[in-house]
């Protein structure tokens, strides 16, 4: 557990590191011009920083999956979330469906068939895997929970996150930096409602076959300070980043309906631990 604790905290610092690139670094790049060295590190972090947090919490929490649920769990659940994701990326970005009519930017790195960051479904197993260890220990503390009702919860959690990330990396305000664009308008921030029930469908689909693909009846006990540190981290951001954009409300929505449920999974994982003991 302690490599996937060390994962977590570089995961954490290329997030930070990549807030002060988005708000600082790149709208003032006079702040770098008169130092060579600096502009070499300025543009290696511009070039590196989106994809590798990514990468980084994908590692973190496959390296806590293998720890605390089993080497072959944690790879059906990554093979799942991974193949799932890049398939509806894929088609989204060819059609239009499930999310609305996009396009990815160059910020997050090399594309798969030259539409899709190869980091992009690394972070959706990032965060589907996060949301369901919630989901399971919220259910469990329930005690008459499924594992149904784990999965519907994972999924409500993962498209809770994109309710504040969404608006936050594709706002028109950070003109300096789009992560994607929308070729379509939509109520919700600008962006078009069916892209939040792709987000539902898909996070459905992948937590669904993952989990399934287990086989257990129940799902196993398994700690969740990582998960919760790895989902919290990435909400946070959202919203720092949506506050940035002046998108107060979409922040609000985030803790409201993101965090706060994930935070229930904190006393259930204490809870649950007294009990073991």
């Amino acid at each position: 557990m302690k490599l996937a604790w060390t994962l977590t905290a570089l995961h954490v610092l290329a997030l930070i590191v990549g807030l002060f690139g988005i708000l600082v670094a790149i709208p003032h790049p006079e702040l770098w011009a008169s130092s060579p060295r600096a502009a070499a590190v300025y543009a290696f972090l511009l070039q590196r920083t989106g994809g590798a947090s990514m990468e980084l919490g994908a590692l973190a929490m496959l390296a806590y999956g293998v720890a605390a649920l089993g080497a072959r769990r944690a790879l059906l659940f990554f093979v799942a979330a991974t193949v799932i994701s890049a398939c509806a990326e894929l088609t989204g970005t060819k059609t239009g469906w499930p999310f609305g009519g996009y396009a990815y930017t160059d910020f997050l790195g090399p594309k798969l068939l030259g539409r899709v960051p190869f980091a992009i479904p690394l972070s959706w197993f990032t965060m589907g895997f996060a949301s369901f260890v919630l989901a399971s220990a919220i259910v469990e503390r329930a005690r008459r929970g499924t594992v149904a009702w784990a999965i519907v919860l994972a999924a409500w959690l993962l498209t809770a996150w994109d309710l504040v990330l969404d608006p936050s990396m594709a706002a028109p305000q950070l003109q300096y930096v789009h992560f994607w664009r929308w070729h379509e308008t939509g109520p919700y921030f600008g962006m078009p409602v069916r892209n939040l029930a792709g987000w539902l469908g898909t996070g459905l689909a992948f937590i669904a076959i993952g989990r399934l693909a287990w086989g257990d009846r129940r799902t196993p006990a398994a700690p969740v300070a990582l998960p919760f540190t790895v989902y919290a981290a990435n909400v946070a951001w959202s919203m720092v980043l949506a506050v940035a954009a002046g998108l107060w409300p979409a922040a609000i929505i985030g803790a409201i309906l993101a965090l706060l449920p994930a935070a229930a999974s904190l006393q259930a994982g204490r809870a649950a631990a007294i009990a073991r003991a």
